[in-house]
């Protein structure tokens, strides 16, 4: 099954090339009928995580995919997954 990864440690500190990435990332998956992104905000102060869920539970974007996934294991680990036609 293919997937994708999106690591955000390079940009932690970058606010507005998280938001374009993860909006990149999510446009790549509908196009390509991806199932699942891997996103990996790290662990950290949690800041970053909470970043990403917000960007996430916009209207605009929450329209764009199924659900999301915690990862139980590792916390700094978000699964999103989507349901293509």
């Amino acid at each position: 099954m293919a997937k994708l990864k999106l690591d955000l440690h390079e940009i932690y500190n970058k606010g507005w090339l998280i938001d374009r990435a993860l909006d990149d990332i999510i446009e790549e998956a509908n196009e390509k009928k991806i199932r699942t992104i891997e996103i990996i905000p790290g662990k950290g102060s949690g800041q970053l995580k909470k970043k990403v869920l917000r960007f996430l539970q916009r209207k605009d974007i929450k329209k764009k995919y199924h659900r999301i996934d915690k990862d139980s294991k590792n916390f700094g680990r978000l699964f999103v997954y989507f349901k293509h036609k």
